[in-house]
């Protein structure tokens, strides 16, 4: 999902129809008269108006470049925020409630993603040591959802099992106004339980949160956390040998 420029308007379109009933009334004629059965509203609908394919039956490999509107999904991830906003008890469990959310979305992202590499190679690669899943994550998954690749990765020096994807101007962030009384939130919660979801379906389980890290030159810096469990590190030094 890729994001071009809002649109500067939105309208929205009302159709509305009236039919009209000719009462007969019987007269002193034994004539009987019929009337001929008139065409239902849809066939005079498909007939003035071309046919449109069923968007479950488009091709998903011609449908790889198509582009959101980023107004539209802004206004979309506005009302979701607002609507879990109103059910829940404090910052921690809006961005446990979001990363649901995004975890879902990243589920169906990642089944995407395998069969489209499926079915355009004849020998499709899955990644097995965590290094380049995470490089296609940063990459791909990135581009499949946001239009453009993150920013970076990094590895934390204290632990060895925590890893961070960097974006500098988050496209989910780019139209959410925080209140200066919930400054911690991280709307970007929903974006780390994508890839918490991707992780776990190629077999990298780990939590994933997301943190705002703001520098002067980006002030919607976002740094997704990547902990991962303790399993992963141990296969990944039973392959280095």
């Amino acid at each position: 999902m890729a994001y071009t420029q809002p649109h500067p308007r939105l309208s929205v379109l009302s159709t509305s129809s009236q039919s009209s009933v000719e009462h007969l009334s019987p007269t002193a004629s034994s004539t009987r008269f019929s009337l001929p059965s008139a065409p239902s509203i849809q066939a005079t609908l498909n007939k003035a108006a071309p046919h449109r394919p069923n968007i479950y039956d488009r091709n998903l490999n011609k449908t790889r470049g198509t582009e959101v509107s980023a107004s539209a999904f802004a206004f979309l991830f506005s009302e979701v925020v607002q609507y879990t906003q109103k059910r829940v008890n404090g910052i921690n469990d809006l961005e446990r409630r979001l990363n649901t959310l995004g975890y879902r979305i990243g589920t169906r992202v990642l089944e995407l993603m395998v069969w489209r590499a499926e079915s355009s190679s004849k020998t499709p690669k899955r990644e097995t040591r965590f290094l380049p899943a995470l490089m296609s994550i940063h990459t791909q998954v990135w581009k499949a959802v946001f239009g453009k690749a993150a920013d970076a990765i990094e590895k934390s020096v204290e632990n060895a099992d925590e890893y961070m994807i960097i974006d500098n101007d988050p496209p989910i962030e780019r139209y959410i106004s925080v209140p200066r009384d919930m400054s911690q939130l991280s709307c970007s919660s929903f974006t780390a339980g994508i890839v918490e979801a991707v992780l776990d379906g190629l077999g990298f389980p780990a939590r994933v949160t997301a943190h705002n890290t703001p520098t002067s030159q980006f002030p919607s810096r976002t740094t997704i956390l990547i902990k991962l469990e303790k399993s992963v590190l141990d296969r990944e030094e039973l392959m280095k040998q």
